[in-house]
């Protein structure tokens, strides 16, 4: 045993882990030794997989809108993930700092950066795109961008851009709200759905979502509908 673990301590930048079992000599029970863990085991644990249901379209209307909404999601998802990392940065180094002065100086630069490093990229978003990534925002923060705004700068500026935004038909203060808005939940679906594939990087949201109580409850409205509409034809 002990030359066994001598050898596994010698080779801890293997690609793949090598497992072995042995075996108890009174109990018959099997344990199992994964290289670089020292704790024998008896069972292996598994990531979590979701299974998720099949995608089906009443319309081709209705596959067309989802694709389109797919398409702008996976664009713009990458910078709501990049602000939740950005924010929690943040306010870890603000916990820090004891100093007000500090604090707002700091708050200020990296406001600054964050403005400098993602502003030009944000202005080629069209306004429904600009709008998904308001719902994201508030989904991978917990908090909207109204919110935000007014935390890092103030009030005013905040009242501010809203108006602007508004211009463009795009509100600020828009929340994530998958639970009763049907596109929300189309967004959370093709989020799931690349998480699972690889295609997006995996970011838990900060609102607590539950994605098969919100797929319960939307195909619950569709049964309902597809009932309705059969019993009107009758």
């Amino acid at each position: 045993m002990k030359r066994l673990f001598a050898i596994l301590l010698m080779f801890p930048t293997l690609i793949f882990a090598q497992v072995e079992e042995k075996e108890r000599d009174s109990i018959g029970e099997h344990y199992i030794i994964i290289e670089g863990d020292s704790i024998p085991r008896t069972a292996i644990d598994l990531d979590e997989v979701m299974l998720l249901h099949k995608l089906e379209f009443d319309s081709r209307e209705d596959r067309r809108t989802y694709l389109i909404l797919k398409r702008k999601t996976i664009k713009v998802y990458p910078y709501a993930k990049l602000a939740a990392e950005r924010l929690e940065t943040l306010n870890k180094r603000l916990e820090k700092m004891e100093s007000k002065r500090q604090r707002k100086k700091y708050a200020k630069r990296i406001q600054k950066y964050i403005e400098g490093e993602f502003s030009d990229e944000l202005k080629k978003l069209t306004r429904t795109e600009g709008q998904i990534l308001i719902k994201l925002i508030h989904r991978q923060t917990g908090k909207t961008t109204f919110e935000l705004i007014k935390e890092l700068r103030n009030g005013w500026r905040a009242f501010w851009f809203n108006n602007t935004a508004k211009m463009f038909k795009i509100s600020l203060k828009k929340e994530f709200d998958p639970m009763y808005v049907k596109e929300d939940y189309l967004i959370e679906d093709i989020l799931q759905r690349n998480f699972q594939s690889g295609r997006l990087e995996t970011q838990k949201s900060a609102l607590g979502l539950d994605f098969f109580e919100l797929t319960e409850k939307w195909l619950g409205e569709s049964e309902k509908t597809a009932s309705n509409e059969t019993s009107n034809r009758n």
